[in-house]
């Protein structure tokens, strides 16, 4: 039996397209970007999270050189609420990043255990968040939900 799955997703050809309301969770995650610690692959990320009451975290990846002891910035951010804001639901997750481990005109895609953290958190709050990618070049996609990235995640 064949069966095919299909992603359904959003594209801008720039951020700032975005409503302004998610403004500031792109200019968030840039923000703390700057902060990543990313000496080994020089690609730094950055991530916001919007809560459901409005709460801004956010998280940039930090590599170490015991690899893989490092965390990419959004298991930084979603663990960072998790433990901090366990009571409130993620509304929406956004993602930058900039460096040269990527060519600027890729699209900016997870990585596998990142989306497993997201699957699993919106399993964990019972309901989808949306999650918006910015590229390099400014492209931005917008998921309604993580699991979308992730159709054949582990448990579920």
């Amino acid at each position: 039996m064949e069966k095919e799955l299909s992603f359904k997703y959003t594209q801008l050809e720039h951020w700032n397209e975005l409503p302004t309301s998610d403004h500031v969770l792109v200019e968030a995650a840039q923000n703390v970007m700057q902060g990543a610690y990313a000496p080994y692959s020089k690609f730094r990320v950055g991530a916001s999270l919007l809560l459901e009451d409005g709460t801004i975290v956010t998280g940039s990846n930090q590599e170490n050189i015991a690899y893989p002891s490092g965390l990419c910035a959004e298991r930084v951010a979603l663990f960072f609420a998790g433990a901090n804001h366990p009571e409130k639901t993620v509304d929406t997750l956004c993602i930058v990043a900039k460096g040269d481990l990527v060519d600027v005109e890729t699209l900016l895609s997870p990585c596998g255990g990142c989306r497993q953290v997201m699957v699993e958190t919106e399993k964990r709050q019972n309901q989808p968040f949306r999650v918006i990618l910015v590229s390099q070049n400014n492209v931005t996609i917008i998921a309604e939900s993580a699991a979308s990235l992730l159709p054949l995640a582990f448990g579920i």
